[in-house]
């Protein structure tokens, strides 16, 4: 049995890396950790050749559209993000080295191709909270000029006022000097938690073409103003197949304090369903967001427990969404905290996309491939 690296499998099959790491996802392709280096994979070369003789045949459109929209390919270029090698990557720069020192102004700096700025202070006039947030983005989006036939420069001021409204939102009050993850560790009264906010907010700014990014970019393709695709992003995350993934893993954790790790996990398999906050089609070798904040603060015990247990009964580790109920619980952050979290972290990326799609001016409308009944006339 042979065994190809990421660049040999890519040249064979014919595809981005993303395919390559669906491929893996659904089990076509097999994969295991290069023993020369722990942060690549190697992948069996029988399968690799397997699914490329396949391809080689030419696929009807409406077959690789399809594909496409479930983990495949990306549906359109960007400069901005990307997943490569286990490895997630804001314009080529590591985003778990990044998350060292940087903070998240410096990432929207970087994601934006903008000059260094400082959000402007603002008093606490009412409660920050994501409902405040979805309000302020609201009455923006019902007002703000559209994106469509604006200047690039323009457009990335704009940005900065948008993302200062939603900080607000969630945030508050803040000096002009305090960044995002000081005022917010203040706020919440708990300024320990500020360097492990910042590794988080650093670390949940963009991820490719994710949904509520995706969904952000079709509104702004309309020409919608920039706080209207945030509006959508903030509205997309809020699933809990996305952004509320946290409340559920918040859940499971509770349920492994009172009945045991192996109990909860067990029960939740009984059901019918995957363990919420498990596992990631886009990292194979497990989330590397969520193993960069592990290596930062030592989870509650249960929430430890039910790692290893739901690794040693399912093989899948903990996403990003696990670590952020973990950390949440380690800290005594709100409950809500995830989702602010992820929020304010996401809404750098969605305003990237944003501007990046208006730069290009292009209505994403895809065709529906129509399986209904036809009506003779």
């Amino acid at each position: 049995m042979d065994w190809l690296n990421s660049t040999e499998a890519l040249t064979l099959l014919g595809t981005q890396p993303q395919t390559l790491y669906a491929n893996v996802s659904r089990g076509r392709i097999k994969a295991k950790r290069d023993p020369n280096d722990s942060r690549k994979s190697l992948y069996r070369g029988d399968d690799v050749r397997r699914l490329a003789q396949r391809a080689a045949g030419r696929r009807r459109q409406e077959t690789v559209a399809a594909e496409a929209i479930r983990w495949g390919e990306p549906v359109m270029p960007s400069s901005l993000s990307t997943i490569a090698e286990g490895r997630l990557l804001y314009r080529g720069k590591d985003a778990v080295e990044l998350s060292e020192k940087a903070t998240l102004e410096d990432i929207a700096v970087l994601l934006w191709d903008a000059a260094p700025f400082q959000l402007p202070a603002r008093s606490r006039s009412t409660a920050p909270s994501l409902q405040a947030a979805f309000v302020a983005m609201a009455e923006r989006a019902a007002s703000d000029a559209p994106s469509i036939g604006r200047a690039e420069l323009i457009l990335r001021v704009e940005a900065i006022s948008v993302f200062a409204t939603l900080a607000r939102s969630l945030v508050g009050g803040r000096s002009a000097t305090d960044p995002l993850h000081v005022a917010l560790a203040v706020s919440w009264d708990r300024a320990g938690a500020a360097d492990i906010i910042r590794r988080a907010l650093v670390l949940l700014a963009d991820h490719e073409l994710n949904a509520s990014t995706f969904a952000t970019r079709v509104t702004i393709s309309t020409g919608a103003a920039l706080s209207a695709g945030v509006l959508t992003g903030l509205a997309t995350l809020s699933g809990p197949l996305h952004g509320g993934a946290s409340v559920a893993a918040q859940a499971l954790a509770a349920q492994a304090r009172t009945m045991g790790a192996e109990a909860a996990v067990l029960a939740r398999l009984g059901q019918g369903v995957p363990l919420p906050a498990f596992g990631h089609q886009l990292y194979p070798d497990g989330d590397i967001r969520a193993a960069a904040l592990f290596g930062q603060f030592k989870p509650p015990e249960h929430y430890a427990a039910l790692h290893a247990a739901a690794y040693r009964i399912t093989g899948e580790r903990a996403n990003v969404d696990f670590a952020l109920a973990a950390l949440t619980e380690a800290y005594d952050l709100p409950h809500d905290a995830p989702m602010v979290l992820f929020a304010l972290a996401r809404c750098v990326g969605w305003l990237a996309h944003g501007l990046e799609q208006a730069n290009g001016g292009q209505l994403i409308r895809p065709r529906a491939s129509y399986v209904g009944t036809v009506v003779d006339r």
